[in-house]
């Protein structure tokens, strides 16, 4: 069989392969010989060249978002649905103007949603987590930039973990999609989106549109208050570069002052200090972005997230200063720098052990999924049904053993070379990231909620304890499992859109696997020109970070803590990390024992990120949740068709022009 196919040459050969007759909720139903005999389009075109450089186009681009709001949220989101409704919309006005023949089938854009997925989802978490983390360590005194590793250490390293990610899905997908017919309700999302695009195309160009005009609207406000182009003399004589608008007001200072005991070590002395709400980072950001991931993660999570920083703002701050906390270096800090500086010195000790606690009791919990994922792999090799059919057109196990192998011998080498990882200790983090993805995996064709962040954790234990004193093995042997795991639990949920539209699985993994080489350079190139130093993680002195990295933040806290030892920790350190914990593993227990309490509790996720973030971040987003919530009061129906769109153009427009922007404040100002 013939991978790449030739495309359609007219619109009336396209016409011949339309969508399945079948909508995607009935094929859902379809035993594995059922699928085959009336699902599966075996002669319909799908791989095309054309399918994937769109795909990787697409996805080169929205890896740079997906960079972007890591850095400044923590959030990983999705991009099959909006590389679908843009690849639509872009092909139709491509048609429209004559410069292609025909337009592309819905299993060629099924295809280019695999490559544009797997470029701008699969290839990026590492360097939102682990590798910001390990520059985090790096910071001294005297070197308060960090160190950065090499871009040609990195490179390789993102394309393997990848590349593992993508081949260990290969035995998982027959069992799980075919026979126990998962949801996984992502892909099945991205399913329903194509079919109703190649149905009602009117309906996916207004979508396209909204999507388009709030990206234009996102792609200003960069260029407005973030390219520092003006200078102008500090009060310091110095010149200061800045923008046109400030990136922040703070409008919740307007007479109001709290007073906090601040000890003072040279006076030895206790003394009082009047904080304005914005010494403690309550301001209004000017930014767009997060106010959109607001509206898509939703009300509960957001306001979580205001909660949590209103707690480390107004409660568990002050307790930090009146305490005598000090800043690692041991400075005296103004009281308005230290306020500051909270989110990142005490609150990291609280939410970071609160969402590790929660995300591996939830883990544990799920034990019957753990046991089915274990299980389920000897049933789905072992199984019959329609096995003539399978070994035509699924994924051949031969690919799956000379992949994994050489993605475990890249790791692992680079592993030892790069991050003094022995070579048995780095087979051994391979291995168990197999079996830790297919608990993953499982969970996410589940609940669509991939537990990459506690796969993550039960590395970073092990670790802890194989090797106690590295960092570096601590991190990176985490972020082989994280990394792996995001990117099969990706590519099961392409599968799965596949599978629903009658898919050939075998060209499907093919575009995938391209995607990630496009990804790579994205990822790295967008990382490399927002990230130059670590200044922009960590602010300096009363200047709020540019990207707080919550997620590279709790990576290195858990990593630090194994380092210098709980008994080397600040006394509240130590309070805070067993409240966080305790408050974790509770909360985690309180909605398995009670679910229908779930919606009136707090998210566990929402609070642990407030308390990793500056106040300001997390208050975008509740706006922008509010926003949604009030736009679904007044009309559900447009509500529907319109958030989405808007939101996924406004974090495009945004995070593409920003990568930019970044750039030009650090290469050329």
């Amino acid at each position: 069989m013939s991978l790449f196919q030739t495309p359609p040459q007219s619109e009336a050969e396209a016409a011949q392969d339309r969508p399945l007759d079948l909508p995607p909720e009935k094929v859902q139903e379809l035993t594995e010989a059922e699928w085959y005999a009336q699902a599966y389009r075996g002669n319909s075109t799908q791989l095309t060249v054309r399918a994937v450089v769109m795909g990787s186009i697409l996805g080169f681009f929205l890896s740079f978002t997906n960079i972007y709001i890591g850095l400044k949220s923590g959030w990983f989101l999705g991009v099959a649905i909006t590389a679908c409704i843009l690849s639509y919309a872009i092909w139709g006005v491509l048609l429209r103007a004559g410069a292609v023949r025909s337009p592309m089938t819905i299993l060629e854009t099924a295809c280019m949603a695999s490559t544009a997925s797997s470029a701008g989802y699969a290839t990026g978490n590492t360097l939102v987590s682990a590798i910001p983390a390990m520059l985090l360590l790096t910071v001294t005194e005297q070197n308060p930039e960090g160190v950065q590793l090499r871009w040609y250490v990195l490179a390789p390293w993102v394309l393997f973990l990848a590349g593992l990610g993508v081949v260990m899905a290969i035995p998982m997908k027959r069992n799980m999609i075919n026979q126990e017919r998962l949801k996984f309700p992502s892909g099945t999302a991205a399913a329903v989106t194509l079919q109703s695009l190649y149905s009602q195309g009117q309906e996916a160009m207004v979508k396209a549109k909204a999507l388009l005009w709030s990206a234009l609207v996102g792609l200003a406000v960069p260029l407005l208050k973030d390219l520092e182009f003006l200078k102008k003399m500090g009060a310091d004589g110095k010149l200061e570069r800045h923008a046109l608008l400030p990136g922040q007001s703070n409008l919740f200072d307007v007479g109001v002052t709290f007073t906090s005991k601040l000890y003072d070590p040279k006076a030895q002395q206790w003394v009082e200090k009047a904080l304005k709400p914005s010494d403690w980072l309550v301001r209004l950001d000017h930014s767009l972005v997060l106010v959109a991931a607001g509206a898509i993660v939703g009300l509960r999570t957001s306001a979580s997230m205001v909660l949590g920083a209103g707690l480390l703002a107004f409660v568990i701050g002050p307790m930090a200063l009146g305490w005598g906390w000090e800043a690692p270096s041991g400075k005296m800090l103004t009281a308005a720098t230290r306020a500051g500086s909270a989110w990142k010195e005490i609150g990291i000790w609280c939410g970071a052990p609160l969402m590790v606690a929660y995300g591996l009791t939830a883990f544990a919990i799920q034990w019957r999924t753990i046991l089915r994922a274990l299980t389920g792999m000897r049933g789905g090799a072992a199984g019959a049904e329609g096995a003539s059919e399978a070994a035509e057109i699924e994924v051949p196990t031969r690919w799956f053993v000379s992949g994994m192998s050489l993605a475990a011998l890249g790791i692992v080498l680079i592993a030892w070379l790069a991050f003094g990882i022995p070579v048995h200790l780095g087979l051994l983090a391979v291995l168990m990231t197999f079996f830790l993805a297919l608990v993953a995996c499982r969970a996410t064709g589940e609940t669509d909620i991939t537990p990459g962040g506690a796969m993550g954790k039960i590395m970073q234990l092990t670790y802890g304890v194989l090797m106690p004193q590295s960092t570096s093995a601590n991190l990176m042997t985490a972020a082989i499992t994280s990394g792996a795991g995001l990117a099969s639990a990706d590519l099961l949920n392409d599968l799965k859109t596949g599978y629903l539209l009658g898919a050939n699985p075998r060209r499907q993994f093919v575009a995938q696997f391209l995607g990630i080489f496009t990804g790579t350079v994205a990822s790295l190139l967008g990382y490399f020109l927002l990230v130059p130093n670590a200044k922009v993680l960590l602010g300096e002195g009363d200047k709020a970070p540019v990207f707080p990295a919550p997620g590279a933040q709790q990576w290195k806290a858990v990593a630090e803590l194994f380092k210098v030892g709980l008994s080397n920790l600040h006394p509240m350190a130590r309070y805070a990390l067993v409240i966080g914990a305790v408050l974790g593993v509770t909360m985690a227990l309180i909605e398995w024992l009670a679910p229908k309490s779930k919606k009136f509790l707090p998210s566990a996720t929402g609070l642990g990120l407030g308390l990793l973030l500056p106040f300001f971040s997390s208050l975008s987003m509740l706006i922008g949740a509010l926003l949604a919530r009030a736009f679904e009061a007044m009309s559900p129906r447009q509500a529907e068709r319109f958030v989405i769109p808007i939101s996924s153009g406004l974090i495009a427009g945004e995070s593409i022009i920003g990568v930019i922007v970044a750039g030009l404040n650090n290469f050329v100002f």
